[in-house]
């Protein structure tokens, strides 16, 4: 009986210490790719009237969106997909970038990470 006991104990600590370890790891990736993030602006002159789709998944956060161009004027961008823990405020970025007509706008406070995946989900639409 006690030969199983330590059995589970160590099958125990081994599972708890692979799962520590990917998450970790996971983690790790995922602050060099939004650390690595850089937001270029577009010249909407050179973008044919249409609906582009872009995505960036950055393991923890990812976005996909639709962006609609008519007349190199961006008239609708279309959140399709905001996976997030705590960036849903970073939502509001696609009515802002239609807003300017830029994506050289400002991050949303407390969804830093959000703000820039969903910005590069439209760059990556409109490159």
């Amino acid at each position: 009986m006690k030969n199983y006991i330590i059995a589970g104990v160590v099958i125990v600590v081994l599972a708890g210490a692979i799962f520590g370890f990917t998450y970790l790891n996971r983690v790790k990736n995922y602050q060099e790719k939004v650390g690595n993030i850089v937001i270029e602006d577009v010249d909407l002159k050179e973008i044919k009237d249409g609906k582009y789709i872009g995505e960036f998944d950055a393991d923890v956060v990812a976005a996909k969106v639709e962006v609609e161009i008519k007349d190199n004027v961006i008239k609708d961008i279309k959140l399709i997909e905001h996976k997030t823990d705590r960036g849903a405020a970073a939502e509001v970025i696609p009515q802002i970038v239609v807003d300017a007509q830029s994506l050289n706008v400002d991050v949303i406070s407390g969804a830093t990470n959000s703000s820039k995946i969903i910005l590069k989900s439209i760059q990556n639409a409109l490159d």
